[in-house]
């Protein structure tokens, strides 16, 4: 399957955040990723399962690498671990770290405006938290 035939996948917004991402999935250090419930529901999107296939697209806009989805858990943001903020691959030290990224990120302006208010953020909101495996690092396709 091309990266034309599969869903994009866009980290964050397109900038230095998203850049940052997608060079610490081709580097092997992110294999984990971490999205809001609410941001799936509201833009009328399902939570991915296990096998999806998604492109993930640079800051252009260009497929850059296509990963498998491994494993899905929606939990509270309480639940999140150590090994779990580290496989994020940002250099998180811990679950604390990957938090205070992650209230920063969901509560910013851009979440905001495609939410039309700020999100709740506490222990118990709802997080998409995925592992997964790279199949093929360039847009050609190819591992």
């Amino acid at each position: 399957m091309e990266h034309d035939d599969l869903p994009a996948l866009e980290l964050a917004f397109p900038g230095p955040e998203r850049d940052r991402g997608v060079a610490a999935i081709l580097s092997g250090r992110k294999t984990a990723l971490t999205g809001l419930l609410e941001i799936y529901e509201h833009a009328g999107e399902a939570v991915p399962v296990a096998g999806q296939r998604f492109s993930v697209v640079d800051s252009d806009g260009h497929p850059a690498v296509t990963i498998e989805i491994v494993e899905v858990r929606v939990v509270p943001m309480k639940e999140i671990g150590d090994d779990f903020a580290r496989a994020e691959g940002r250099g998180y030290a811990d679950a604390a770290g990957w938090r205070a990224a992650h209230e920063e990120f969901f509560r910013s302006e851009g979440v905001s405006e495609f939410l039309g208010r700020t999100p709740v953020i506490d222990d118990d909101t709802l997080v998409v938290a995925e592992r997964f495996r790279v199949v093929a690092s360039d847009a050609a396709g190819r591992p």
